[in-house]
């Protein structure tokens, strides 16, 4: 099985985490509410990515790296078959205000449709919910 590298930013301001859904895809409607999460391109350090990625899909101006809280593996079958290798990073917001909600379009490289993300924040103690075990270093947030 092949093994991809992945990053997810956990964004967190005041006790409470950036998440979000998507609310015009069928398909990707059913897969629950997520933090910003990518692939590490070739050539980009993880740091990088991580910053790239949230920003792709927030539209968040400003964010920065609070710090690095490790790394899991998550077996992504039977949707794709690989193993992804997650770097988890805390950011911060740079912007002074930021909405409770809002609607961001991630729209990559032109080879498909832009996505909607309908993104709100979430108090970390209820972010236990995330989808693909992505609340696995969760905790890491209150070292």
């Amino acid at each position: 099985m092949k093994r991809v590298s992945k990053v997810v930013a956990y964004i967190v301001r005041g006790g409470r985490v950036v998440v979000f859904a998507h609310g015009d895809h069928d398909t990707l409607a059913l897969a629950g509410i997520q933090v910003p999460a990518g692939t590490v391109q070739p050539g980009e350090l993880p740091e990088d990515a991580v910053l790239r990625e949230a920003y792709e899909e927030t539209g968040l101006p400003g964010l920065r790296l609070v710090r690095y809280l490790g790394v899991g593996e998550y077996d992504g079958r039977p949707s794709t078959d690989a193993v992804h290798v997650r770097h988890f990073y805390e950011l911060a917001v740079g912007a002074d205000e930021v909405p409770e909600h809002w609607t961001a379009y991630e729209t990559g490289d032109g080879a498909h449709e832009p996505i909607r993300f309908d993104l709100s924040w979430l108090p970390l103690d209820q972010a236990h919910v995330l989808a693909f075990g992505q609340g696995s270093h969760l905790a890491r947030l209150l070292d």
